[in-house]
Order: structure tokens, then sequence, then C-alpha cells
């Protein structure tokens, strides 16, 4: 069955699972590889090999409304567990229908900078903050498609842990 996804329906951004941190723009953090350029004998000049599950530093900014009770919150310098409930909704090409499935997004993040944003009459403040993100995962129609976490070594990209030889060598699993 082919889809074609179209759009982001609606979301909410949480802390703990129960607590609604309000109205917000998040921008997901990118999962970016460590690399390491190799050249010598053999090689006719470089090449740059990604090395297996080790992941850069991640991070992510989340724009509040105001800079109220939602973004303070997450200002204390201590980890922070949020999920994002997305709902996304993608054209069954085969049977010409359009349907929706959930996205859930799970990061644990620390702030690194607030920006209390502005003030100005009938608008928004823009406040935002920026987090560093120890912990991500991602689950689509309740199923686990990602799971980074570099400090219990898993780079989990669906189905396959890519760090789970490098533990059992270590003699960790």
């Amino acid at each position: 069955m082919s889809k074609l996804d179209e759009v982001v329906v609606s979301y909410r951004i949480f802390e703990n699972s129960t607590e609604y941190l309000g109205v917000a723009q998040v921008t997901l953090p990118d999962i970016e590889f460590l690399v390491n350029t190799i050249s010598g004998a053999g090689i006719a000049g470089e090449v740059e090999e990604v090395i297996k599950g080790h992941i850069k530093a991640m991070r992510t900014t989340i724009n509040f409304n105001t800079y109220g009770e939602n973004a303070l919150a997450l200002s204390t310098p201590v980890d922070h567990t949020i999920d994002l409930r997305e709902v996304q909704q993608a054209r069954n090409m085969t049977a010409g229908k359009v349907e929706l499935q959930n996205v859930k997004h799970i990061m644990t993040i620390k702030p690194i900078k607030l920006s209390l944003g502005k003030l100005e009459t009938a608008s928004t403040s823009d406040a935002n903050g920026e987090y560093a993100v120890s912990y991500y995962a991602r689950y689509v129609g309740g199923k686990k498609k990602i799971e980074i976490d570099p400090l219990n070594f898993k780079c989990y990209i669906n189905g396959i842990d890519y760090l789970a030889d490098v533990k059992k060598a270590m003699g960790l699993s």
C-alpha cells in the first residue's frame, strides 16, 4: 500500500506524560552520525567513515507564545522528559482515502539557553529555549522506529540496534 504523507494535523507537548506545556512550536533534533576522515596507504585520497551507532550531540528548540509557567517549567537546569503527541495525515493511494496515524516523540532535555522574547501589545512574546537532548525516541502507530540513547549505548533505527554488537563486544549485554 503506498501512502502520500500530507501534513501534521495537530500535536501537543507534555512533560512527564501528564503536564501539558501549552502552545509551542518545536524543532526536533537532528540525528547526525560521528564521522572520521580516513586516509593513508591503500586509499586514493580521503574517505569519511561513519562511526557505527555514534551520534553527535543533539539539540532541540521550543518556541513558546509567551514566557509563562510552561516555559519556566523547562528552565530549571535538570533533566526534563517531554513527549510530543502528533497526528499525521496521509493519503492511502491504493484505497483513495485520507488516513490518520499517531506519532509520539519522547526526549530527555536540559536547558542550554533561554530567550525571554519581546513585549509588544496584542502579540506573542516569542519566548524560546534551546535544550540539549540526551535521549530521543520516535514511535509511529505505537511501534518504535527510532531510539537514540548515547548514555546507554543505543542507536535503534527502523528495527536494528546498531550498537548491540558493540555492547556485546564490550561485555555490556
